[in-house]
């Protein structure tokens, strides 16, 4: 550590940096404790048994509803409340952060996503808290967006995640190409230790706040639906997590019986001659939360995650917010991914964004968010 700038520093002591699990990490990578191999689980890996997935029933059917009327009950009286990914290292638009950058008419992610909200606030007399996780790379802009955007029906805040530092494959610290550390945000995990440490979840519990829905800024089609919330009230569940239909082939997230209980596992757990194709859904990283279920720390494994850094093998550790799901008792919802009933929309880079674009057009008029 003593080769860390104090630009670097201060980075690291702002954004909760802990060197003594750091410390230990990278101790455990050299030691071959933790690896690619490591990071597979290594009990029993089942498909989902029939009558796991809830499947959302269909657009403007009684069922659904009758669903809505009682979401939009539970919003109404203030107990939802919405957690959006915004953090990440502002790499895949160009060095723009991707909250911010355009998607339609002038409108950006961000824009977009806090549209649904405020429309569903106001048509509901609700007041939706708003809780944006940034880095160090995306605060100050997703901050001032914020900051704009905050309304007493919507308030808006941001809290940071953590940060950490690459290191090389031996355990050694990663250098960049000018010889300064390489920092990263350490993935979606951090939400429930940093939105619990920023004091916002104990004050939107303690304000009667029940439900926190959870999602991507990239991911429009995951709108605060009134019938995911009733879906994930009526599962009983502290957890509920939206998967949709995958193609063949396609190794990801995705829910799973391990050692009997239904959990989200992401791909690279999987273990190895686990068939993939027995699964065909993925997890869209969509989640609805019982807050008051964050509220008691569970400690979210670190893996090892491989990179490869201006061409330069090095190691990240990361944490996935889906593996709360092995502490909680979990729900699985099967949402459409086609059409304007989609609820699986994301755009990870502008050729992503670019192909996306007619249909998110279609789903947020069709939602009247346009």
């Amino acid at each position: 550590m003593e080769s860390v700038d104090e630009a670097s520093r201060r980075i690291l002591e702002a954004n909760g940096f802990d060197e003594q699990t750091f410390e230990g990490l990278r101790a455990r990578l050299r030691r071959g404790e933790i690896n690619e191999d490591t990071n597979r689980i290594r009990g029993q890996v089942r498909a989902p048994q029939a009558g796991d997935l809830r499947p959302l029933p269909a657009y403007r059917s009684t069922v659904r509803a009758e669903l809505v009327a009682e979401g939009r009950e539970a919003i109404a009286a203030g107990e939802v409340g919405v957690a959006i990914l915004a953090g990440g290292m502002a790499t895949r638009f160009g060095g723009i952060v991707k909250a911010a950058a355009e998607v339609l008419d002038g409108a950006s992610f961000l824009d977009l996503k806090l549209a649904d909200i405020a429309e569903l606030a106001a048509d509901t007399g609700g007041r939706i808290p708003v809780y944006l996780m940034t880095s160090f790379a995306t605060a100050a802009e997703i901050a001032a967006m914020a900051a704009a955007a905050t309304s007493t029906n919507v308030p808006v805040k941001t809290f940071p995640q953590m940060v950490s530092l690459r290191v090389k494959p031996d355990g050694d610290l990663f250098l960049d190409r000018e010889g300064k550390p390489s920092l990263y945000a350490p993935g979606h995990g951090d939400l429930p230790d940093a939105l619990r440490q920023s004091g916002m979840l104990s004050d939107f519990v303690g304000g009667g706040g029940k439900y926190l829905m959870m999602s991507n800024v990239d991911n429009l089609g995951a709108t605060v639906d009134p019938a995911i919330i009733a879906t994930h009230q009526r599962s009983g569940s502290a957890m509920t997590v939206e998967v949709a239909d995958k193609e063949p082939g396609v190794v990801g997230g995705a829910p799973a019986r391990v050692d009997g209980k239904l959990e989200v596992v992401e791909g690279f757990r999987f273990p190895q001659s686990f068939d993939h194709d027995s699964i065909p859904y993925m997890s869209t990283n969509t989640f609805v939360f019982d807050a008051e279920a964050l509220t008691d720390p569970c400690e979210l494994s670190w893996f090892a995650v491989n990179k490869k850094v201006d061409g330069v093998p090095a190691v990240q550790f990361e944490r996935l917010v889906g593996e709360v799901s092995h502490f909680v008792s979990t729900s699985v919802v099967h949402v459409p991914c086609q059409g304007h009933e989609s609820r699986f929309l994301p755009a990870k880079d502008p050729a992503e964004l670019d192909r996306r674009r007619p249909v998110i057009r279609a789903m947020l008029s069709e939602r009247g968010i346009l």
